[in-house]
Formats: structure tokens, C-alpha cells, sequence
């Protein structure tokens, strides 16, 4: 007979009953188990009527025997083991083993999955500190990942080494074994047997109003009325350690039952300011309230798992679109804790955001802002017109915008002797530009076309420079304040088209295309990328290029669609001359008229 098993891994102690689990198989299923070279890593049997039973391993799957499991069969393990609660689930008395049945439309039962149950002393090495902080602690992993192991060596150690009052809310006796007296790994925590599993929530608000814990424990967090529940204890001060069936903590954001874990979603209506500050659109989703748990950890493996620190700014971060920052946290074979930092801007191949006064071009002495006394160069007044009494931020920057008949103009700032811009991966240090009022799809869009070293921030904290729409500069002037107290250049364009959001990043960057002489990227100015969008704009380049400009003479071009017409609009904007459409539908047509 196989006896109780202790085994040391590293840090870390393992123990199991497995001499009593083997004791509910037939002779024939028993003695094969018995003698096999790989016991000690069983995962769990499955005896199912009519087929042969399997033993299940890390690495795969076996038969056992090479006779169909039988009703004497299940009859003889049913008999052995507890009776069956209302999630099918049944124990061995003193033991951590779960045996869950599945039952035919009578309701026998016609098939068996015996899962080895263990007690692995050390496991949360990886979170010590983190357990240790008092905040709630959501654990996330697929089925078999270790999740309930964790949990029962959490609640040990806080009761018995932090010295903390610890409630378990046993659903299903998974945590502390079978029986009404629970199995020693819990060590000083008390467990709450729940006789339901619809009662779990009531069981969960009970423990608080009768038994004073500091901590709750709780597994398999499934429905609302629980997440709910989960919510109220929370906020009546007690630590909250459960778990909840998921990969990532992005299956909670997706999941309307368990979403109120991490704060819940809701949709949100932007004001028109706010929406352009943003640059997205007036409907977003948010984060509802403060997250359940401030903590969640994701099991990736047993010896892998991936911490949100800070659940809150990880799910604010996600309904933006951006990457969050992670800690991954593993442990080697000899117990040793590696904690690295992966996500963010950083990992996903984006230039990082760095707070004000830390990154980008001003603070590398690149990019510095002259005295307000000085001559602005902007075409309007010299310092000698103007007098020696220097002007406001808001005077000075009035007189950098320019009238409607100018394609871009700017708050003039001067730069020292900057080096071309970046190369294809960046090399150099990028500009952070904050975009107010302008499309954030067609600024990404032309920093990706041209390679710029740019990078858009939404927070003017960190932003080297302001592209706004000069309409919105003119009468905002909380922005022209934040833009003045930070000391940042503030660029204007009257639309937020393609062509002069390329061109004022262009001259942002000392890229001057005054003269045009480079080769248009027609990639830039098309939406799709088509072949037909593609031929449309190259006529109008080589219209542009070989007619219009060298000899002066107005070109008429091929009749096109609307939406191919609005882009060779642009394009001839691009070198600043005008065109007009013209003609009935469908042989409308763009003609392009010389400077």
C-alpha cells in the first residue's frame, strides 16, 4: 500500500493522501495505480460507464485497465466516498480529494472524476509580500492551474504566521477536505461549510456579521449575487482572498456576471471638449466604481503568474486601448523569487510616455522656449514695433496664429542645432506631442506613413508640444494656460486633414518641404490602400507635378467616386494649390488650378 506522501520541492512541501484516495477503486484500477512510476504526479481519474477508466498526468492521459468501468463499479467508489452536494461534488472525510459526478436524465450516476487533492506548504512564495499587505487578492487561472491550492496555503498563512482571523467559505469542502473537521493545511483558519451553492453568497455575508473575521476566504467566485456579496464585505474593511475562472483579467472585463469584481463597465458620454481632448469619440466605456479587489493575480502556470499591483489602473488602462504595465513573478526549482516588469508602452513596440520633466526633447536641452521679449518670427511685429514692454503668453500666442489663408503656423520656439530626426526604429529621442481637436486616427496615421519619431500622449504633463486646431486654441483658454505654466509650444493648423497634420510634424521636426522636392508617399493620403485608390492619387501627383506647376496650365482629371475625389483633394493640398469639383454624377471630376 502507497502511504501518505512528503515530498520537498526546493522551498516548498508537498503532501497528499493518496493510499486513501486509491482505496475507493476496484482491485483492478488499484493495484495498476499502485504500481506505477508516475503516481506521485497523478492529476485525477475518471471512471465513466461502459468505457476504460484513465488516469490523467501532467504530461497525458492512460488507460488503466483494458476492462470497461461498470455500474458495480461506480456503486463500489460511490460507497466510499461522501454523499454527493448539489454541485455533484463529494469528498473523502480528513482528505483534500474532490470526486464529482456527472449523472444521466434519471439522475444515477454514470461517470466519475476522482481529482487528487494536496496540500503544497510555500506555493504563494511568489506573493508573499502581497498577502502580507492586507489588500484584497483576486486569483485568476484556467481549471487546474493551482488556484485552490493557493488559496488554502493563503489562508493558512495568514492565520497561523500573521496571526489573523481567517473565515473560509468551503462551498464544495474543496478547501479543507471532507467532513466536519477540517484538514490540518488550513492550519488555524476556520471554514464555514456552505449546504448549497446557491447559498454561498447568504454564507458569505453571514460570516461577516457573526464570526468578526479580518479575512474571508473564498473559491470559485461564479455569480453576481457572490460578486455582489464580494463587494459589501469589502467595503465593510475585510480582506477579501477568493478566486475566479478566467486566463486574464480581461475575461472579467468581458464578463457581465463577474465584471463588478474589478469595478464594473459602463458607457459614457463625452462632452464635445473633453471628446476632442481625448481625441476619441463622445461614447466610451469606464470603470464604474473602485475595483472589489485592488490586487489580481494571474496564474499563467504553477511556477508563472503575472500581478496587477494596481487592478484599477491595469482596467483604466485597458478600456483605453493601451497596454497595462505588468509584473510577472516567477519561482525556480530551488525556491528563488524573479519578479520582472513586462506591458506598457514599451513591450508593445510604442515609445513610452514619461512623466513631465523627465523625457523628449525639451528636457534633453534639444527643444528650448525663448523669453517672451524676444522676436517671435512669426511674420507680424519686430521686437523694435512692439516696444520694450514684454507681452502676455495669451498676447503672444494670438499673434502666433496665423489668418485663415495660411496652411500652419506656431508659437515660435527655438531649437538648438537638432540632428535629422530618428531613423526607421527610432533610435533617437522622440517628440511627445499632446493633440487637442484633432483626429487621433489621422495623426497615428501619419506619424506611422512617415516614421516620425513622435510619440502621442494624452497627457499634457509629458507632452514636448501642443498640435491643436486654431479654432479651439483661439477660445480655450484653460489650455493656453496649462500650455504657458508648462512652458509648451503650442503648433495650430486649421483642419485636422492628413496633408497638414503631415505637414506640420514635418516642420516640427526641421523637415521643411517648402519646396516639395521629395517623393509624395500616395499611401498617406489613401484610406484602403486599393489599387484603384492608388491610381487615382498618381494621376493626380503626376497631373500636379508635370502640368500644373512646371507650365501652369489647369489639369482636369479622370471622373471618380466621392470618396477618391476627397482624396485627391488632398493631395493637391498637400502642394498647396486649390482645386474644385465639377460635372454631374457619375462623371464628376476634380480640376486642379496652378498657384
Amino acid at each position: 500500500m502507497v502511504g501518505s506522501e512528503n515530498v520537498d520541492l526546493g522551498r516548498t512541501q508537498m503532501t497528499d493522501d493518496l493510499d486513501i484516495l486509491l482505496e475507493i477503486f476496484p482491485d483492478s484500477i488499484r493495484k495498476h495505480l499502485e504500481k506505477h512510476p508516475q503516481l506521485g504526479n497523478l492529476v485525477e481519474v475518471v471512471m465513466d460507464l461502459g468505457r476504460l477508466p484513465e488516469a490523467r498526468f501532467p504530461g497525458g492521459a492512460e488507460y488503466l485497465s483494458q476492462t470497461p468501468i461498470s455500474k458495480a463499479d461506480l456503486e463500489y467508489s460511490i460507497s466510499r466516498v461522501g454523499s454527493f452536494s448539489g454541485d455533484n461534488r463529494a469528498g473523502i472525510e480528513k482528505t483534500l480529494h474532490r470526486i464529482s459526478g456527472m449523472r444521466n436524465r434519471k439522475g444515477e450516476v454514470i461517470g466519475l472524476t476522482c481529482r487528487v487533492g494536496r496540500a503544497i506548504f510555500g506555493t504563494i512564495n511568489m506573493i508573499q509580500d502581497l498577502v502580507e499587505s492586507g489588500q484584497s487578492i483576486l486569483m485568476l487561472g484556467r481549471p487546474g492551474v493551482g488556484k485552490t491550492t493557493a488559496l488554502r496555503e493563503i489562508a493558512r498563512v495568514l492565520a497561523d504566521d500573521l496571526h489573523k482571523r481567517v473565515v473560509i467559505i468551503d462551498t464544495s469542502n474543496e478547501i479543507a477536505g471532507d467532513g466536519d473537521i477540517p484538514h490540518p493545511a488550513i492550519g488555524r483558519a476556520r471554514r464555514m461549510q456552505v449546504a448549497t451553492p446557491e447559498l454561498q453568497h447568504k454564507v458569505m455575508i453571514e460570516a461577516v456579521e457573526n464570526h468578526m473575521p479580518e479575512v474571508i476566504v473564498i473559491d470559485e467566485i461564479g455569480t453576481e449575487l457572490e460578486a455582489q456579496a464580494a463587494r459589501t464585505i469589502a467595503e465593510r474593511g475585510v480582506q477579501l482572498v477568493g478566486t475566479a475562472h478566467g486566463n486574464q483579467i480581461e475575461n472579467l472585463i468581458k464578463n457581465p456576471t463577474l465584471s463588478d469584481l474589478v469595478g464594473g463597465i459602463q458607457s459614457v458620454t463625452l462632452g464635445d471638449d473633453e471628446a476632442r481632448r481625448r481625441g476619441c469619440q463622445k461614447t466610451v466605456l469606464e470603470r464604474k466604481a473602485p475595483p472589489t479587489f485592488a490586487i489580481a493575480v494571474e496564474m499563467l502556470e504553477r511556477q508563472r503568474w503575472v500581478v496587477h499591483e494596481q487592478v484599477s489602473e491595469t482596467i483604466d488602462a485597458l478600456l483605453r486601448g493601451r497596454e497595462p504595465v505588468l509584473q510577472v513573478r516567477t519561482v525556480s526549482d530551488t525556491g528563488e523569487v524573479t519578479i520582472s516588469q513586462q506591458g506598457g508602452a514599451e513591450s508593445s513596440g510604442k515609445i513610452p510616455v514619461q512623466p513631465f520633466g523627465v523625457s523628449g526633447w525639451r528636457s534633453s536641452g534639444k527643444m528650448k522656449p525663448l523669453p517672451n521679449q524676444m522676436d517671435l518670427n512669426v511674420g507680424r511685429q519686430t521686437r523694435a514695433d512692439r516696444g520694450s514692454e514684454p507681452k502676455s503668453f495669451e498676447q503672444l500666442l494670438n499673434e502666433s496664429l496665423p489668418p485663415s489663408d495660411h496652411l500652419f503656423n506656431r508659437a515660435d520656439f527655438d531649437y538648438d542645432s537638432v540632428e535629422n530626426y530618428a531613423g526607421p526604429n527610432g533610435e533617437d529621442l522622440p517628440i511627445h506631442v499632446y493633440s487637442y481637436g484633432i483626429s487621433h486616427q489621422n495623426l497615428e496615421q501619419v506619424v506611422k506613413s512617415l516614421n516620425l519619431p513622435i510619440a502621442i500622449t494624452k497627457d499634457i504633463d509629458s507632452a514636448d508640444t501642443v498640435l491643436a486646431l486654431r479654432s479651439h486654441v483661439k477660445n480655450h483658454s484653460k489650455l493656453r494656460q496649462m500650455a504657458k505654466n508648462r512652458q509648451v509650444p503650442i503648433y495650430t493648423i486649421n483642419s485636422s486633414s492628413i496633408p497638414k497634420i503631415a505637414h506640420s510634424l514635418r516642420r516640427m521636426l526641421h523637415m521643411d518641404d517648402a519646396e516639395l522636392t521629395e517623393l509624395t508617399d500616395l499611401q498617406l493620403f489613401s484610406e484602403s490602400g486599393s489599387e484603384h485608390e492608388l491610381e487615382a492619387l498618381e494621376e493626380a501627383r503626376l497631373a500636379v507635378e508635370q502640368i500644373v506647376i512646371p507650365k501652369g496650365q489647369p489639369v482636369e482629371l479622370l471622373p471618380r467616386s466621392p470618396k477618391v475625389r476627397k482624396m485627391q483633394h488632398e493631395l493637391v493640398e498637400h502642394y498647396r494649390l486649390k482645386s474644385a469639383s465639377f460635372g454631374d454624377e457619375p462623371n464628376r471630376r476634380l480640376r486642379i488650378y496652378p498657384a
